[in-house]
């Protein structure tokens, strides 16, 4: 029996994230460039959202690019960023035709100008769309997002929109850069690193995690599938006892 047989339709996690990690040293592997792992995770990204669509999950973000990233060596960054400048360009027609909405999160005024005009671009065509939520974590950071938060409070606090006593879990979460979406109730990492890599550091708190071996370039729909079976054969208590949850 195959994964996607064995997934309960009525348990689906509204929404996923997910850790694209292992490009490079699926590269390695294959004695090519670092970029051509990148390319070839790029097949992947259409199995999670083709998988998504079939099981109706309404926001799957992805975790693209990291302001860490930024750090790594200057082609690699160069190939990066044309290939997200390809990508969008390639797939915001299919994705429109198919209902899917394009979003991004992250500090967005650090991307070169053509990758950035190529995402408004994907952006704008799709923004009137009601299927799934396709969000791209870009130049994100998890520390960044909490401290945008904290900085835009303070801001309503001195201008005196919001008094200090009005700020709680709610309102916080409110002026995230994930504002008006669920938590994720699944995050997927691939490669076997066991951390979250600074990635929705206040959104993951009680998200399942789901950690695979595999590199992200062999991460295919039906081991998506699997990760979501698996979702759904875990007890999910929030701090409450078994009991309580039965």
């Amino acid at each position: 029996m195959s994964a996607l047989e064995k997934i309960n339709r009525e348990n689906i996690p509204s929404h996923i994230a997910i850790i694209m990690d292992g490009n490079g040293r699926w590269a390695k592997k294959a004695g090519a460039l670092r970029v051509f792992g990148h390319q070839q995770g790029v097949e992947s990204v259409r199995a999670a959202v083709e998988g998504s669509v079939e099981l109706g999950v309404k926001h799957l973000t992805l975790y693209a690019f990291s302001t860490e990233n930024w750090n790594r060596p200057k082609l690699e960054v160069m190939a990066l960023m044309k290939l997200l400048v390809n990508s969008i360009t390639k797939e915001a027609p299919k994705l429109h035709k198919q209902n899917i909405r394009i979003t991004a999160i992250g500090h967005l005024d650090q991307l070169p100008d053509d990758a950035r005009k190529g995402l408004e671009k994907g952006i704008e065509l799709t923004k009137d769309n009601t299927g799934l939520n396709l969000q791209l974590a870009l130049s994100y950071s998890g520390k960044w997002d909490i401290a945008q938060a904290a900085k835009r409070l303070a801001e309503r606090v001195a201008k005196g929109e919001l008094s200090p006593e009005d700020i709680n879990e709610d309102t916080f979460a409110n002026h995230l850069s994930t504002a008006g979406q669920p938590d994720p109730e699944l995050m997927i990492r691939t490669s076997g690193e066991l951390r979250i890599s600074n990635f929705l550091l206040w959104q993951l708190a009680y998200s399942e995690l789901y950690i695979t071996d595999k590199l992200w370039p062999e991460f295919g729909k039906e081991d998506f599938f699997e990760a979501i079976y698996s979702y759904q054969n875990r007890e999910r208590r929030f701090g409450k006892t078994s009991e309580q949850v039965k």
